[in-house]
């Protein structure tokens, strides 16, 4: 499956997720795609695992989480957010770390204030890991931090690549 990339989103500095100098996190780069999704590229390390040579599920969970809590800018903007209410992880496979992961995340209704999203992430050969459903409050970026952050650790990259592609692998 193909994702043609129109946009890019802001990362910040300090976020476990997708903070560039956090030297223990994730570093996830975000994407929009034409059809209104988000997809994730990330790649958990050793210092993030479970039981050996698997990323921990609560990693799993914070990529999700993250992915269809960001789905809602692809209709707002920049620094609208979705802070989680309700989350609902179903683990298929195990995920490994040391490897580009790709999560894809969704909005499946929009109520205003409250939204309601779904996501999945891909192992390198496309084969479905991990799948979860979540409801998020709408909130903007100025409700829940200062101007200080936006200003200074809230930024968005300059490069994106024109298309990401997931594997045709097993899914359950």
């Amino acid at each position: 499956m193909k994702h043609k990339i129109k946009a890019t989103q802001n990362i910040s500095r300090d976020c476990m997720v997708c903070g560039v100098k956090n030297e223990f996190g994730l570093k996830t780069r975000f994407y929009e795609t034409e059809e209104n999704e988000v997809v994730a590229l990330f790649t958990p390390q050793k210092e993030h695992q479970s039981y050996p040579n698997v990323t921990h599920g609560g990693i799993v969970a914070a990529i999700l989480d993250e992915t269809i809590g960001r789905a809602i800018m692809v209709f707002y903007d920049r620094s609208s957010f979705g802070v989680t209410i309700e989350l609902n992880v179903k683990y298929k496979r195990p995920v490994p770390y040391g490897v580009e992961l790709t999560a894809v995340g969704r909005i499946s209704k929009d109520s205003g204030r409250i939204f309601a999203g779904s996501g999945e992430i891909y192992l390198p050969d496309g084969t479905l890991a991990a799948t979860a459903e979540g409801k998020y409050m709408k909130r903007q970026l100025g409700q829940i931090t200062d101007e200080a952050f936006m200003a200074n650790d809230w930024f968005t990259p300059d490069d994106f690549p024109a298309e990401i592609e997931i594997k045709n692998g097993d899914s359950l």
